[in-house]
Protein backbone atom coordinates (compact mmCIF):
# COMPACT_ATOMS: atom_id res chain seq x y z
CA UNK A 1 0.00 0.00 0.00
CA UNK A 2 0.94 3.67 -0.10
CA UNK A 3 2.28 5.40 3.00
CA UNK A 4 -1.19 6.80 3.63
CA UNK A 5 -4.59 6.05 2.09
CA UNK A 6 -8.17 7.17 2.61
CA UNK A 7 -10.37 4.06 2.59
CA UNK A 8 -14.03 4.36 3.42
CA UNK A 9 -14.29 6.40 6.61
CA UNK A 10 -10.76 5.58 7.78
CA UNK A 11 -7.25 6.77 7.07
CA UNK A 12 -4.80 3.89 6.85
CA UNK A 13 -1.11 4.64 7.32
CA UNK A 14 2.13 2.75 7.75
CA UNK A 15 3.42 2.97 11.32
CA UNK A 16 6.99 4.10 10.71
CA UNK A 17 7.98 3.55 14.33
CA UNK A 18 7.50 -0.20 13.84
CA UNK A 19 9.89 -0.44 10.89
CA UNK A 20 12.05 -2.25 9.96
CA UNK A 21 11.02 -5.04 12.33
CA UNK A 22 7.47 -5.25 11.07
CA UNK A 23 5.07 -3.60 8.66
CA UNK A 24 2.19 -2.37 10.81
CA UNK A 25 -0.88 -0.50 9.55
CA UNK A 26 -2.65 2.05 11.74
CA UNK A 27 -6.33 2.88 11.27
CA UNK A 28 -7.32 6.48 12.03
CA UNK A 29 -11.02 7.15 12.45
CA UNK A 30 -10.88 10.85 13.30
CA UNK A 31 -8.61 13.90 13.16
CA UNK A 32 -7.43 13.24 16.72
CA UNK A 33 -6.05 9.86 15.60
CA UNK A 34 -4.20 11.48 12.71
CA UNK A 35 -2.83 14.19 15.02
CA UNK A 36 -1.51 11.58 17.44
CA UNK A 37 0.15 9.66 14.60
CA UNK A 38 1.88 12.86 13.48
CA UNK A 39 3.01 13.86 16.98
CA UNK A 40 4.36 10.38 17.72
CA UNK A 41 6.24 10.24 14.38
CA UNK A 42 4.22 7.25 13.22
CA UNK A 43 3.91 9.26 10.03
CA UNK A 44 6.54 11.87 9.15
CA UNK A 45 8.01 13.69 6.19
CA UNK A 46 6.90 17.08 4.94
CA UNK A 47 5.03 16.02 1.75
CA UNK A 48 3.05 13.22 3.41
CA UNK A 49 2.09 15.49 6.33
CA UNK A 50 0.31 17.73 3.84
CA UNK A 51 -1.67 14.73 2.60
CA UNK A 52 -2.33 13.57 6.18
CA UNK A 53 -3.67 17.01 7.09
CA UNK A 54 -6.05 16.92 4.15
CA UNK A 55 -7.24 13.42 5.00
CA UNK A 56 -7.83 14.42 8.63
CA UNK A 57 -10.25 17.06 7.40
CA UNK A 58 -11.82 14.51 5.04
CA UNK A 59 -12.52 12.27 8.06
CA UNK A 60 -14.10 15.25 9.78
CA UNK A 61 -16.31 15.88 6.79
CA UNK A 62 -17.37 12.24 6.61
CA UNK A 63 -18.11 11.83 10.31
CA UNK A 64 -19.49 15.26 11.19
CA UNK A 65 -23.08 15.24 12.45
CA UNK A 66 -23.56 18.87 11.47
CA UNK A 67 -26.91 19.57 9.85
CA UNK A 68 -25.89 22.86 8.31
CA UNK A 69 -22.97 24.04 6.19
CA UNK A 70 -21.92 26.51 8.89
CA UNK A 71 -21.88 23.69 11.44
CA UNK A 72 -19.66 21.58 9.22
CA UNK A 73 -17.30 24.49 8.67
CA UNK A 74 -16.99 24.90 12.43
CA UNK A 75 -16.11 21.22 12.76
CA UNK A 76 -13.52 21.56 9.99
CA UNK A 77 -11.93 24.60 11.60
CA UNK A 78 -11.78 22.78 14.94
CA UNK A 79 -10.03 19.82 13.32
CA UNK A 80 -7.68 22.14 11.48
CA UNK A 81 -6.58 23.68 14.79
CA UNK A 82 -5.91 20.20 16.19
CA UNK A 83 -3.68 19.26 13.25
CA UNK A 84 -1.79 22.55 13.01
CA UNK A 85 -0.60 22.17 16.61
CA UNK A 86 1.19 18.88 15.93
CA UNK A 87 4.48 19.86 14.23
CA UNK A 88 5.57 23.42 13.38
CA UNK A 89 8.42 23.08 10.88
CA UNK A 90 7.00 21.17 7.90
CA UNK A 91 5.19 23.80 5.85
CA UNK A 92 3.31 21.22 3.76
CA UNK A 93 1.11 20.42 6.75
CA UNK A 94 -0.18 23.99 6.81
CA UNK A 95 -0.41 24.16 3.02
CA UNK A 96 -2.60 21.04 3.07
CA UNK A 97 -4.94 22.47 5.69
CA UNK A 98 -5.30 25.78 3.85
CA UNK A 99 -5.94 24.09 0.54
CA UNK A 100 -8.71 21.84 1.84
CA UNK A 101 -10.29 24.68 3.80
CA UNK A 102 -10.34 26.82 0.64
CA UNK A 103 -12.17 24.02 -1.14
CA UNK A 104 -14.68 23.86 1.71
CA UNK A 105 -15.25 27.62 1.67
CA UNK A 106 -15.88 27.52 -2.08
CA UNK A 107 -18.81 25.07 -1.81
CA UNK A 108 -22.40 26.25 -1.57
CA UNK A 109 -24.28 23.78 0.62
CA UNK A 110 -23.76 21.13 3.27
CA UNK A 111 -23.31 18.12 1.02
CA UNK A 112 -21.34 20.13 -1.50
CA UNK A 113 -18.94 21.18 1.25
CA UNK A 114 -18.57 17.63 2.48
CA UNK A 115 -17.90 16.40 -1.05
CA UNK A 116 -15.44 19.23 -1.82
CA UNK A 117 -13.31 18.43 1.24
CA UNK A 118 -13.08 14.72 0.47
CA UNK A 119 -12.34 15.27 -3.21
CA UNK A 120 -9.64 17.84 -2.49
CA UNK A 121 -7.93 15.55 0.01
CA UNK A 122 -7.90 12.71 -2.52
CA UNK A 123 -6.68 15.06 -5.26
CA UNK A 124 -3.79 16.23 -3.10
CA UNK A 125 -2.67 12.65 -2.52
CA UNK A 126 -2.70 11.83 -6.23
CA UNK A 127 -0.86 15.03 -7.07
CA UNK A 128 1.82 14.21 -4.51
CA UNK A 129 2.67 10.97 -6.27
CA UNK A 130 2.86 12.63 -9.70
CA UNK A 131 4.93 15.54 -8.34
CA UNK A 132 7.40 13.14 -6.74
CA UNK A 133 7.83 11.21 -9.97
CA UNK A 134 8.58 14.45 -11.81
CA UNK A 135 11.11 15.40 -9.12
CA UNK A 136 12.69 11.98 -9.63
CA UNK A 137 12.95 12.37 -13.38
CA UNK A 138 14.40 15.87 -13.11
CA UNK A 139 16.96 14.85 -10.51
CA UNK A 140 18.00 11.64 -12.26
CA UNK A 141 19.65 13.78 -14.94
CA UNK A 142 22.22 14.83 -12.35
CA UNK A 143 23.36 11.23 -11.73
CA UNK A 144 25.48 8.94 -13.85
CA UNK A 145 25.94 5.19 -13.99
CA UNK A 146 28.11 4.06 -11.08
CA UNK A 147 27.55 7.14 -8.92
CA UNK A 148 27.62 6.88 -5.12
CA UNK A 149 24.99 9.04 -3.42
CA UNK A 150 24.96 9.95 0.27
CA UNK A 151 21.65 10.85 1.92
CA UNK A 152 20.37 11.77 5.36
CA UNK A 153 17.15 10.92 7.20
CA UNK A 154 14.37 9.50 4.98
CA UNK A 155 13.04 11.33 1.96
CA UNK A 156 11.56 8.30 0.29
CA UNK A 157 8.12 6.84 -0.27
CA UNK A 158 7.57 6.82 3.49
CA UNK A 159 8.03 10.60 3.65
CA UNK A 160 5.50 11.12 0.86
CA UNK A 161 2.29 9.49 -0.29
CA UNK A 162 4.46 7.36 -2.58
CA UNK A 163 7.77 7.30 -4.51
CA UNK A 164 9.74 9.92 -2.58
CA UNK A 165 11.77 13.07 -3.21
CA UNK A 166 15.49 12.43 -2.60
CA UNK A 167 14.96 8.67 -2.92
CA UNK A 168 12.67 9.37 -5.85
CA UNK A 169 15.70 10.78 -7.67
CA UNK A 170 17.66 7.63 -6.88
CA UNK A 171 14.74 5.39 -7.90
CA UNK A 172 14.37 7.21 -11.22
CA UNK A 173 18.09 6.94 -11.97
CA UNK A 174 17.96 3.21 -11.18
CA UNK A 175 14.97 2.74 -13.49
CA UNK A 176 16.95 4.45 -16.26
CA UNK A 177 19.62 1.77 -15.90
CA UNK A 178 22.09 3.80 -13.86
CA UNK A 179 23.60 1.43 -11.29
CA UNK A 180 23.92 3.87 -8.41
CA UNK A 181 24.84 3.01 -4.82
CA UNK A 182 23.57 4.75 -1.70
CA UNK A 183 25.27 5.55 1.58
CA UNK A 184 22.59 6.31 4.18
CA UNK A 185 23.49 8.23 7.32
CA UNK A 186 21.74 6.59 10.29
CA UNK A 187 20.19 9.91 11.43
CA UNK A 188 20.19 10.13 15.20
CA UNK A 189 18.25 10.19 17.42
CA UNK A 190 15.37 8.28 15.75
CA UNK A 191 17.46 6.54 13.07
CA UNK A 192 15.22 7.25 10.09
CA UNK A 193 18.13 6.62 7.73
CA UNK A 194 19.03 3.26 9.24
CA UNK A 195 15.46 2.10 9.80
CA UNK A 196 13.48 3.61 6.92
CA UNK A 197 15.78 4.57 4.04
CA UNK A 198 17.65 1.27 4.20
CA UNK A 199 14.34 -0.63 4.42
CA UNK A 200 12.97 1.09 1.31
CA UNK A 201 16.09 0.69 -0.80
CA UNK A 202 16.56 -2.94 0.16
CA UNK A 203 12.99 -3.66 -0.97
CA UNK A 204 13.78 -1.98 -4.29
CA UNK A 205 17.00 -3.91 -4.76
CA UNK A 206 19.10 -0.72 -4.78
CA UNK A 207 22.48 -1.20 -3.04
CA UNK A 208 22.61 0.71 0.26
CA UNK A 209 25.15 0.89 3.07
CA UNK A 210 24.32 2.46 6.45
CA UNK A 211 26.89 4.56 8.31
CA UNK A 212 26.74 6.40 11.62
CA UNK A 213 26.30 10.15 11.24
CA UNK A 214 29.83 10.89 12.46
CA UNK A 215 31.36 8.73 9.71
CA UNK A 216 30.21 11.02 6.88
CA UNK A 217 33.31 13.22 6.70
CA UNK A 218 35.69 10.28 6.80
CA UNK A 219 33.75 8.48 4.06
CA UNK A 220 33.79 11.59 1.86
CA UNK A 221 37.54 11.81 2.32
CA UNK A 222 38.30 8.15 1.67
CA UNK A 223 35.73 7.29 -1.01
CA UNK A 224 34.43 8.89 -4.18
CA UNK A 225 31.04 10.37 -3.26
CA UNK A 226 29.28 11.68 -6.34
CA UNK A 227 26.57 13.72 -4.64
CA UNK A 228 24.63 14.29 -1.44
CA UNK A 229 20.85 14.41 -1.91
CA UNK A 230 18.44 15.22 0.92
CA UNK A 231 14.82 16.24 1.30
CA UNK A 232 13.40 19.35 2.97
CA UNK A 233 10.72 20.33 5.46
CA UNK A 234 10.65 24.04 4.61
CA UNK A 235 12.62 26.17 2.16
CA UNK A 236 12.81 29.94 2.63
CA UNK A 237 12.51 32.26 -0.37
CA UNK A 238 16.30 32.79 -0.42
CA UNK A 239 16.94 29.03 -0.60
CA UNK A 240 17.87 28.42 3.05
CA UNK A 241 16.53 24.94 3.82
CA UNK A 242 15.28 23.29 7.01
CA UNK A 243 15.69 19.55 7.09
CA UNK A 244 16.37 16.84 9.67
CA UNK A 245 19.00 17.75 12.24
CA UNK A 246 22.45 16.86 10.91
CA UNK A 247 21.75 18.07 7.37
CA UNK A 248 23.70 21.28 7.94
CA UNK A 249 26.75 19.33 9.10
CA UNK A 250 26.54 17.14 6.00
CA UNK A 251 26.34 20.23 3.76
CA UNK A 252 29.45 21.70 5.39
CA UNK A 253 31.31 18.43 4.86
CA UNK A 254 30.15 18.23 1.25
CA UNK A 255 31.41 21.76 0.61
CA UNK A 256 34.78 20.97 2.19
CA UNK A 257 35.15 17.89 -0.03
CA UNK A 258 33.72 19.56 -3.17
CA UNK A 259 30.79 17.17 -3.36
CA UNK A 260 27.57 18.56 -4.94
CA UNK A 261 24.83 19.02 -2.34
CA UNK A 262 21.27 18.79 -3.67
CA UNK A 263 17.89 19.34 -2.01
CA UNK A 264 14.93 17.48 -3.55
CA UNK A 265 11.51 18.87 -2.65
CA UNK A 266 8.18 19.86 -4.20
CA UNK A 267 7.47 23.55 -4.73
CA UNK A 268 4.84 23.28 -1.98
CA UNK A 269 7.75 23.01 0.47
CA UNK A 270 9.05 26.43 -0.63
CA UNK A 271 7.66 29.10 1.68
CA UNK A 272 7.92 32.37 -0.24
CA UNK A 273 6.51 34.25 2.76
CA UNK A 274 9.73 33.59 4.68
CA UNK A 275 12.81 35.59 3.72
CA UNK A 276 15.57 33.49 5.28
CA UNK A 277 16.11 30.36 7.29
CA UNK A 278 16.24 32.41 10.47
CA UNK A 279 12.45 32.78 10.21
CA UNK A 280 11.75 29.04 9.99
CA UNK A 281 10.27 27.68 13.24
CA UNK A 282 12.33 24.77 14.56
CA UNK A 283 10.58 21.99 16.44
CA UNK A 284 12.20 20.81 19.68
CA UNK A 285 11.21 17.30 20.64
CA UNK A 286 11.31 15.32 23.89
CA UNK A 287 14.80 14.82 25.41
CA UNK A 288 13.80 11.18 25.93
CA UNK A 289 14.46 10.54 22.24
CA UNK A 290 18.14 11.19 22.96
CA UNK A 291 18.30 9.85 26.51
CA UNK A 292 16.91 6.41 25.68
CA UNK A 293 17.11 3.80 22.96
CA UNK A 294 14.13 1.64 23.69
CA UNK A 295 14.28 1.18 27.45
CA UNK A 296 18.07 1.55 27.63
CA UNK A 297 19.20 4.80 29.24
CA UNK A 298 22.21 6.36 27.50
CA UNK A 299 22.51 9.65 29.41
CA UNK A 300 23.02 9.91 33.19
CA UNK A 301 20.04 11.21 35.14
CA UNK A 302 20.08 14.95 35.72
CA UNK A 303 22.23 15.76 32.67
CA UNK A 304 20.51 18.31 30.36
CA UNK A 305 19.74 17.20 26.81
CA UNK A 306 18.82 19.25 23.76
CA UNK A 307 16.80 17.74 20.93
CA UNK A 308 16.03 20.09 18.02
CA UNK A 309 14.41 18.04 15.26
CA UNK A 310 15.72 20.20 12.40
CA UNK A 311 18.53 22.50 11.40
CA UNK A 312 18.85 25.05 8.61
CA UNK A 313 21.32 24.72 5.76
CA UNK A 314 22.28 28.08 4.21
CA UNK A 315 21.57 28.49 0.52
CA UNK A 316 25.28 29.12 -0.06
CA UNK A 317 25.97 25.44 0.69
CA UNK A 318 23.28 24.10 -1.66
CA UNK A 319 24.31 23.33 -5.25
CA UNK A 320 20.74 23.14 -6.56
CA UNK A 321 17.15 22.47 -5.55
CA UNK A 322 15.37 19.71 -7.46
CA UNK A 323 11.63 20.32 -7.88
CA UNK A 324 8.83 19.03 -10.07
CA UNK A 325 9.21 22.21 -12.16
CA UNK A 326 12.91 21.81 -12.74
CA UNK A 327 16.34 22.06 -11.14
CA UNK A 328 17.30 25.56 -10.01
CA UNK A 329 19.96 27.32 -8.01
CA UNK A 330 18.70 28.49 -4.59
CA UNK A 331 18.94 32.16 -5.63
CA UNK A 332 16.54 31.56 -8.54
CA UNK A 333 13.60 30.03 -6.70
CA UNK A 334 11.27 32.87 -7.70
CA UNK A 335 11.48 31.70 -11.31
CA UNK A 336 9.53 28.57 -10.35
CA UNK A 337 6.49 30.66 -9.42
CA UNK A 338 6.25 32.79 -12.55
CA UNK A 339 2.98 32.35 -14.51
Amino acid sequence: MRTIELRGKEVLLIDQTALPERLRIIRCRGPEDVAEAIREMRIRGAPVLGAAAGMALALTAMRSRARTRSGLLRDLKRSSRIIEKTRPTAVNLFVGLRRVMRAAMGAEDLEGTRRAVIEEALRMAEEDVEVNMRIGRNGARLLRDGDVVMTHCNAGALATVDYGTALGVIRSAWKEGKRVRVIACETRPLLQGARLTAWELKRDGIPVTVITDNMAGSIMRSEKISAVIVGADRIASNGDTANKIGTYSLAVLASAHRVPFYVAAPTSTIDMSISTGEDIPIEHRSPDEVIFIGRKRLVPEGVPVRNPAFDVTPASLISAIITEKGVVRPDRLKELFRP
